[in-house]
């Protein structure tokens, strides 16, 4: 991964979290340290359990505020700063956070083998190869995220340094930027027939 590139994961359509999900699976089994960043999401959801017992580090909140449209002026308010301390801390662990259990999640990916993807075993002492920005781009649309700071990171982050963003729509600059854009269509869901979002399936 000497170029990191840029991809998005848009629509309204089912899937965007598990194309990212199954993109961080991917580089972790390849011996990448990655980074998973969720926004908008308190409640706990199939893929973190998943993408931890991977040794994927999980940035996200334990607070569940519902959709952002049933919102009062004050738990809008206390989501805006929530999503804000996520990019935060999201930011830094790609840049400086190198806890990391890389050796016992090796023996539990690939076994005592020598036969080993490259870099596994300096995992730890490294920045994150793949970050990725779960609902970011919604967190930025519904105002809990300001554009230019996204943007800010974006145009500056590591030149080695993959970057996966989802949500429905994408600013015309980040279009620009992308070198994958994926467009997920909502063609038909069980929801637009009431029913509601199963377990293991939509969460």
């Amino acid at each position: 991964m000497n170029e990191g590139r840029i991809h998005l994961y848009l629509g309204d359509g089912k899937g965007k979290t598990t194309a990212a999900t199954g993109l961080a699976a991917r580089a972790v089994g390849c011996g990448r340290r990655v980074v998973f960043a969720q926004f908008l999401k308190g409640s706990r959801t199939g893929e973190v359990s998943s993408l931890e017992a991977l040794g994927v580090k999980v940035v996200r909140s334990e607070i569940d505020f519902g959709f952002c449209w049933e919102m009062d002026g004050g738990q809008r308010e206390t989501c805006h700063a929530e999503q804000e301390r996520l990019f935060g801390e999201a930011r830094r662990a790609v840049m400086d956070d190198v806890t990391d259990n890389a050796g016992e999640i090796r023996e539990n990916i690939f076994g005592a083998s020598s036969d080993k993807p490259p870099n596994t075993c300096s995992r730890a002492e490294r920045p994150a190869d793949l970050l990725v920005l779960d609902e970011a781009l919604d967190v930025v649309d519904v105002g809990m995220l300001d554009e230019e700071t996204l943007k800010g990171f974006v145009m500056d982050k590591p030149e080695s340094l993959e970057l996966v963003l989802t949500g429905r729509t994408a600013p015309g600059w980040l279009m620009e930027e992308a070198c994958y854009i994926t467009e997920m269509k909502k063609i038909k869901h069980p929801y637009d027939l009431g029913v509601k979002a199963r377990k293991g399936i939509e969460y």
